[in-house]
């Protein structure tokens, strides 16, 4: 059974509300393989398409899951650094190309990753625990934390939320040709993601120091 097919989606929504995209939200940003941005997208159609939730709590939500998640990620990099994220990380999806991804571009751009890491699928569940591995400030991590977290759950909701409204407005071939425009623009962005993900792999492994 796929929790998070259309019609669990509903039942979730209809059940928890906005408790369950803060929840998986945070989850999703301590490494775990859920599929935080999706609900977000989707919470936020659905507010879009029938006023059950309100938007405005399911960017707050989506945001407060996201700060707390990270805020997590963080400690839990600081408390067991890189050789235990190495030895475990692969349980939840952190293998080492992905370790040494998220650790190259981390070093050369520091809190710029943890903002932007909100809008990358690959950095989403390593930047946090890699501020923390890479003994990054406190007050430099919450900063960028909250600002990425505030931003990625805004800009993604409203999004969302009237995309959701004005396709409930439309039938037949345009509401077809808005989810297929949808649809080539998350492809586009996945595959400049895992490119860029390649290209920083390739280099780090040529630069990384033996440990």
């Amino acid at each position: 059974m796929d929790l998070f097919s259309s019609h669990h989606l509903l039942q979730l929504f209809h059940a928890y509300g906005n408790v369950v995209v803060a929840l998986v939200v945070g989850l999703e940003c301590i490494g775990l393989p859920l599929p935080g941005e999706t609900l977000l997208i989707a919470a936020s159609v659905y507010a879009g398409t029938t006023q059950h939730l309100n938007i405005s709590f399911v960017i707050l939500s989506a945001s407060a899951g996201a700060i707390a998640g990270q805020t997590a990620g963080y400690g839990l990099g600081w408390a067991f650094g890189h050789r235990l994220l190495r030895r475990y990380g692969h349980h939840v999806g952190l293998n080492t190309r992905r370790l040494a991804y998220g650790r190259a571009l981390f070093r050369r751009h520091g809190e710029k990753v943890v903002i932007i890491s909100r809008f990358v699928v690959v950095l989403r569940t390593l930047a946090a625990l890699l501020a923390g591995a890479n003994r990054m400030r406190w007050d430099t991590f919450m900063i960028a934390n909250v600002a990425g977290s505030v931003a990625w759950s805004a800009i993604y909701g409203v999004g969302a939320y009237y995309l959701g409204h004005e396709a409930k407005q439309l039938a037949g071939p345009a509401a077809i040709g808005i989810c297929a425009a949808v649809g080539a623009g998350l492809l586009a962005t996945w595959v400049i993601a895992r490119r860029q993900e390649q290209r920083i792999v390739r280099q780090s492994a040529r630069r990384q120091p033996a440990e």
